[in-house]
């Protein structure tokens, strides 16, 4: 049993099913983070976790202790909003301290962890301030301290930093990430952003159409994803996939794609289990940072293959160059680097780490087990 336990809960609205027997264990310290496209069920899930909505069937546990029907004030849980959510005729300090007040905290004690958290947080010089004087960043960081001041069992997070701009997501996903790591405190965190998910997380359940498609770490959910939903979703550029037939000569078994010319070429995989697949179609997963020049590619590879394409489009991008070219007639970006010698509408040879591929089977969409 995990410290928060999430056994096969459903929700639905009348006849409109939106989770379906959903389960993760989640243990103390860590952090999970839920992540989806709209209308996946993540923020139901959240507030099903948090008692704003009832459970259709299944339990929620945090402790052990059964939560169905618990009032949510009663769950010792403390929950962070995309919209802030602060009282904006109270002083930072005040709403801070308000939750404390309202559950009869002394005020010698809650004025100890305001200052403990302001502190942490890095917010004291504000505490007398109200919220329409504040930055974006800064309200956020009241909505935290409102939340540690509680010292509760487990942390909810809904989009917190979605009505950020992009440089501040940034700084403040750092914030969070290094928040976590002091307290060692278990946090259960949705968001779209799948960047977020991998950067914050200790595992990621991914979610769509109200069921989990994959719950791992970030390297299993980026390296092995269990199904194309997965493989596509997670991953910025995200994964190409490559329609492909798999041939097999002494028992060594090839991926065959075609170039921008239509000319097959053959890969070699470094699975050994897809002998069986002789003549089937695939569909070939390949992450862009997997096919590069043959100078920059990855030197502890075991398997780098060479395909020769004509270049269609170049996008430098400061630290890198984003090569696109056209493969079994898709679109499939390389990811290279800043200086490598490239340009447009050139036959260029490009390096293909195999070890890095992944198979789907092209009718169930699950990845073939390597």
């Amino acid at each position: 049993m995990g410290f928060l336990d999430i056994s096969h809960v459903s929700k639905a609205y009348g006849s409109v099913q939106v989770l379906h027997e959903v389960d993760i264990s989640v243990e103390e310290g860590e952090f999970i983070v839920l992540v989806g496209p709209s209308g996946c069920g993540k923020s139901t899930l959240m507030n099903m976790i948090a008692g704003l909505e009832p459970i259709t069937t299944g339990d929620i546990s945090i402790r052990g202790r059964l939560m169905n029907g618990v009032h949510p004030s009663k769950r010792n849980i403390a929950m962070v909003f995309q919209s802030y959510a602060l009282y904006p005729n109270m002083t930072v300090a005040q709403n801070m301290t308000f939750g404390l007040e309202m559950h009869g905290v002394p005020k010698a004690e809650r004025d100890r962890l305001l200052a403990d958290v302001a502190r942490l947080l890095q917010i004291d010089h504000l505490l007398e301030r109200k919220p329409g004087h504040l930055s974006g960043g800064q309200r956020q960081r009241v909505a935290m301290g409102r939340a540690l001041v509680r010292n509760p069992d487990v942390f909810l997070f809904d989009e917190p930093l979605s009505n950020l701009d992009a440089k501040l997501r940034v700084d403040m996903r750092t914030e969070i990430k290094k928040l976590h790591q002091k307290l060692g405190t278990t946090i259960v965190y949705v968001t779209h952003d799948q960047i977020e998910a991998l950067t914050l997380s200790t595992r990621i359940a991914v979610m769509n159409k109200g069921y989990i498609q994959q719950l791992g770490t970030p390297k299993e959910i980026y390296d092995t994803p269990a199904n194309l939903f997965v493989a596509t979703f997670m991953g910025s550029p995200a994964m190409n996939i490559l329609p492909a037939t798999i041939k097999v000569r002494d028992g060594v078994a090839f991926a065959e794609i075609a170039d921008a010319q239509g000319r097959l070429q053959s890969l070699q995989f470094s699975q050994k289990n897809l002998a069986s697949w002789d003549g089937k179609e695939i569909l070939l997963g390949i992450r862009p940072e997997a096919i590069t020049d043959i100078d920059g590619a990855d030197r502890k590879s075991q398997n780098i293959q060479r395909f020769s394409n004509v270049v269609t489009v170049i996008e430098p991008a400061g630290s890198d160059t984003f090569v696109t070219m056209t493969v079994s007639g898709r679109d499939v970006v390389a990811r290279m680097r800043a200086d490598a010698s490239v340009a447009a509408r050139d036959r260029f040879e490009f390096a293909v780490n195999m070890d890095k591929a992944v198979v789907f089977d092209p009718k169930t969409e699950a990845r073939i087990p390597g």
